[in-house]
């Protein structure tokens, strides 16, 4: 249940209803807080009882916490990462669970918005999906890589095509990774850390 877009009731009826996120945000900041979360239920119809456990500090800290804007809560680098995808709320909440991880974020919901973003924001890491309207993302990863600014931008395609063959173009249009929708934020962090401790 704490997975992402997870729901019980996938009926066409509830597609108005979220997509999912709230129990998956949920762990992510009890886990950020060095917490847990649980959930247990009787049955179908019986309610549910989700118990969130946090560490107890008997005094305060003496030695300062990590400044933000050196490094997120995982001790990562902190990174300018743009999001581009036309579902707003898979883009939005992505960039706020990368901006909680102390990362900075722009997003952008169509291909010509993700160029004019970039030119402006000039990312370390863009998360690009492939099928945005009036630009592909294929036509976006091109032209940031025409940019002499986006010679090192890391490009990480988000697709819900994942072949070989699906792979093997989104190289070819200069991607250095390739993701499957939705994208699990486990599997972005564990990309972001991969990354060299140094932006680009």
């Amino acid at each position: 249940v704490f997975d992402m877009f997870m729901q019980a009731d996938n009926s066409p009826a509830r597609s108005s209803h979220g997509l999912g996120l709230g129990l998956s945000l949920v762990k992510t900041l009890v886990e950020m807080h060095g917490g847990t979360v649980g959930v247990q239920s009787t049955g179908v119809g019986k309610g549910s009882e989700f118990v969130v456990r946090l560490p107890l500090f008997p005094e305060r800290r003496k030695t300062p916490r990590p400044r933000p804007e050196t490094t997120d809560a995982a001790g990562l680098t902190r990174r300018r990462i743009l999001v581009v995808d036309d579902n707003r709320d898979a883009a939005t909440s992505l960039a706020v669970l990368l901006k909680l991880s102390g990362h900075e974020t722009q997003t952008a919901y169509d291909g010509l918005e993700a160029v004019d973003a970039a030119s402006i924001f000039k990312p370390d890491v863009a998360l690009l999906d492939i099928g945005l309207p009036n630009l592909s993302g294929f036509e976006v990863a091109r032209k940031i890589r025409a940019e002499p600014w986006g010679k090192s931008t890391v490009l990480i395609a988000v697709t819900g095509w994942g072949q070989d063959e699906d792979r093997l173009k989104s190289g070819e249009a200069g991607f250095d990774g390739h993701l499957i929708k939705p994208a699990d934020f486990y599997a972005v962090r564990k990309l972001l850390a991969g990354l060299s401790a140094s932006p680009k």
